[in-house]
């Protein structure tokens, strides 16, 4: 059964122009504003989606789907879905690395883990990349570039000469909390308090940067 294109549809109209860029009479800043959202949505949807089924798992129809948009604008904006998922790591992952400090940086990450399992999160990309790395080449280069970004921030926080290992040690266990909380689900950490976590972990991990060499 054929689908009815939606309202931003690039489905010609009598003039020739496309839906989202002719209303007649409409102001071209409202004609933009309508196209930052519909991107929006495609940002929001794949975010949220790849973050429940990992990058191989969620399909570019189920995206434009839950965005409730035409998959040919997902396209337009984005170039493919890899360009997706790159906007995506970009705007979540990147850009909380460029805005947060580094001995803030485990912390800020590891409650977002925690408390992103709701969908509406700014932030999943820690959880894009558990369910996703290794899982299919075209999502690899772009995840793996977060991951050393993690891992360059945090070894910045030891003046040790294995501050690269102390940094791997550091990702290895906050990766680890969110498989076991997001992914498998596993009682009691799962539904523990996310504050309680946080003091528990981040109180050990604070031996991790300040030991000598020799007790690593």
């Amino acid at each position: 059964m054929r689908e009815a294109p939606d309202s931003d549809s690039p489905k010609s109209t009598a003039t020739g122009s496309t839906a989202e860029s002719a209303v007649p009479g409409s102001p071209a800043g409202e004609r933009r504003r309508d196209a930052g959202a519909t991107r929006r949505r495609l940002l929001d949807a794949a975010r949220d989606l790849f973050a429940e089924r990992g990058y191989e798992g969620a399909t570019v129809r189920e995206i434009a789907e839950r965005a409730g948009a035409n998959q040919a604008l997902l396209f337009r904006y984005f170039g493919s879905k890899q360009g997706l998922l790159t906007e995506v790591v970009a705007q979540g992952g990147l850009e909380q690395l460029r805005a947060t400090p580094p001995e803030e940086l485990f912390e800020t990450a590891l409650r977002s883990m925690l408390t992103s399992s709701a969908s509406g999160t700014a932030d999943r990309s820690l959880e894009v990349y558990l369910r996703s790395i290794g899982r299919g080449d075209e999502a690899t280069g772009t995840l793996r570039e977060l991951g050393e970004q993690y891992q360059s921030a945090l070894a910045a926080l030891s003046g040790a000469k294995d501050g690269a290992l102390r940094a791997d040690l550091a990702m290895a266990w906050l990766l680890g909390i969110g498989l076991m909380r997001t992914v498998v689900a596993r009682e009691p950490l799962a539904g523990a308090d996310p504050d309680t976590v946080c003091r528990l972990v981040v109180d050990t991990l604070d031996h991790l940067w300040s030991a000598p060499d020799s007790e690593t």
